[in-house]
């Protein structure tokens, strides 16, 4: 029930039935017996089609919306650069500049237009600063919620137009990372509380903020007991088992859970280790090699946003948590427009 679908599917193979059943009643499909996976005397070209969105995408470019929430002073900002390689938050990295976010609960949102290989996309930042930092935080999700919720709503209001943009600007937030502390005991009420309410909205990845500054042991057991934790609470984070349909996305969804929340450490600084420039954070003892495995799990993060979940999250967005909203703000309305 949304005009995105046959966009969404003309990018990925999932729009190849399409032109299956155009060929269906072509001649030479025909003559053949019309069997599916039947054997073609000829070149048809039908992966040009794959070829030909992969080209269009490259030209347009694709949106990303991605929040990040968390205390302060858990390197949210570095990590986002790091993410993305680029001075991308809101936070300036240069030492001496002062710093113009409010301490208060009011999320702000950053665009940026990144270029790769000929590959655009529009990245929207929105940082939450000030989050959890009061003495009384009760209710302190509320402006999240309402943040999210009102790009539901925007997306909404166009989409339900009669006559539509061809393309409506999306900013709905595709995926939320919820820093959590590394304080290696259990997690907070407020943590908890948080990842509840919003698992319900969006998709909420989790990981460990300064990670470095536990130790191996420590780093696996307070894992184990988040992990205890969401589970005892019954809170869902992404990648969801209820949305996989695919084996094969199951399977990598469940390598990734395993690893959920991701122990982190975030630099946007490099260092020359062994004739090679890294980003990492240089302590007395060493250089913490942020991209490196056996350092931390930043790469596993950067995948899972990036790389092998992108579309994925963005699909949750659309065809899970928006139309979620979008059926019950139609309900209230009665159905009408």
């Amino acid at each position: 029930g949304s005009s995105l679908e046959p966009e969404e599917r003309s990018m990925e193979p999932g729009g190849v039935p399409e032109e299956e059943e155009e060929e269906e009643g072509a001649v030479p499909l025909s003559m053949a017996g019309g069997a599916v996976g039947c054997q073609l005397f000829g070149y048809v070209g039908i992966e040009a089609v794959l070829d030909g969105g992969e080209i269009k995408t490259m030209k347009t470019g694709f949106e990303f919306n991605i929040m990040v929430v968390g205390q302060s002073g858990l390197g949210k900002s570095t990590m986002v650069n790091t993410l993305f390689k680029s001075k991308v938050s809101r936070k300036s990295s240069q030492p001496g500049q002062e710093e113009r976010i409010p301490k208060t609960v009011q999320g702000g949102s950053i665009t940026h237009v990144i270029e790769e290989k000929g590959v655009k996309m529009k990245l929207t930042v929105t940082d939450t600063p000030g989050f959890g930092d009061q003495i009384n935080n009760e209710n302190c999700w509320d402006p999240i919620i309402k943040y999210i919720n009102e790009q539901y709503e925007r997306y909404l209001r166009e989409e339900i137009l009669i006559t539509r943009k061809r393309k409506i600007p999306d900013t709905r937030v595709h995926g939320c990372v919820y820093f959590v502390p590394p304080t290696g005991h259990w997690l907070r009420p407020l943590d908890l509380e948080f990842m509840r309410r919003l698992s319900k909205i969006v998709n909420v990845g989790g990981g460990i903020a300064k990670a470095d500054t536990l130790t191996l042991e420590e780093r696996a057991e307070f894992k184990q007991r988040i992990q205890e934790d969401l589970k005892t609470h019954a809170i869902s984070v992404y990648p969801q088992e209820d949305f996989d349909q695919d084996p094969e996305d199951r399977a990598l969804n469940d390598r990734g859970g395993e690893k959920i929340p991701f122990a982190v450490v975030g630099a946007d600084q490099e260092h020359q280790v062994n004739g090679k420039r890294v980003l990492g954070r240089k302590t007395k003892w060493g250089i913490i090699e942020v991209e490196n495995p056996a350092h931390c799990e930043f790469p596993l993060l950067r995948d899972l946003l990036i790389r092998s979940h992108l579309q994925d999250l963005k699909g949750g967005a659309h065809n899970v948590h928006y139309e979620s909203y979008r059926v019950r703000r139609l309900n209230e309305s009665g159905g009408a427009g």
